[in-house]
């Protein structure tokens, strides 16, 4: 299993893995496990990282149906200007690859931000930690175990 599997089982979470056969040739990880799962593309969330001009990483999950806005990134963690991270920095502050990248387990616990749509959702769907592996949980319980604040960073 992953960190983020682990997590919530210790925690005793509600949550469900899915699993899909990831294609490598794909050119949107997010984008993939909606296809493959048959899964409405505003339900899954991609987990990126950004880096303050103070040089601090943070942790945004959005809809893979849309993209980051980092300047409501920027506002929302009282941050002059947020750029997206470096993707080796983030396999290394996240212990994940790139494509694989959980915003639960994570190697140190980042300041994270989910995107207020994913509120209105029954359930949403972010990586497990492993290219071809989701996790089904409540963002309620997302938020919870990453400490994560909701907030309008995505743009469709």
């Amino acid at each position: 299993m992953t960190p983020a599997i682990d997590l919530l089982k210790k925690a005793r979470a509600e949550y469900r893995v899915h699993s899909y056969e990831h294609d490598p040739k794909s050119a949107s990880y997010g984008l993939e496990a909606a296809e493959k799962l048959g899964l409405e593309p505003a339900r899954v969330f991609k987990t990126l990282l950004a880096r303050t001009e103070k040089g601090e990483l943070l942790v945004a999950v959005v809809p893979v149906a849309g993209t980051l806005d980092l300047k409501a990134l920027a506002q929302a963690a009282r941050a002059k200007k947020v750029d997206m991270a470096d993707p080796q920095e983030a396999q290394r502050a996240t212990g994940y690859l790139v494509g694989g990248i959980s915003p639960l387990g994570q190697k140190k616990r980042l300041r994270s931000f989910i995107d207020e749509s994913a509120r209105e959702l029954p359930s949403i769907f972010v990586s497990a930690g492993r290219r071809g592996l989701e996790v089904e949980l409540k963002a309620q319980v997302l938020a919870g175990h990453t400490g994560a604040a909701f907030a309008p960073i995505a743009r469709s």
